[in-house]
């Protein structure tokens, strides 16, 4: 498929468009493209406080491998 034919099935999903959490997700990916500004300024303070929460298990070492995960749920 081509780069217009992609282009013109974005524009039609994107017009019968109705979930306005993946609508306001849209506007901050065009609006990062656009602008080249840090995205970080776009998060919530939920989802900033989530990233922290995860970078803190990470440095303490409460992590799990993708491998192990597969094998404890046989995904």
């Amino acid at each position: 498929m081509g780069q217009e034919s992609i282009k013109l099935e974005l524009i039609q999903w994107l017009a019968n468009l109705e979930d306005d959490e993946t609508i306001d997700y849209l506007k901050v990916v065009k609006d990062s493209n656009d602008t080249q500004k840090d995205w970080w300024h776009d998060l919530t303070d939920e989802q900033k406080s989530g990233i922290a929460r995860g970078l803190k298990d990470v440095d303490e070492g409460r992590v799990h491998s993708h491998n192990d995960i597969i094998m404890k749920y046989g995904l």
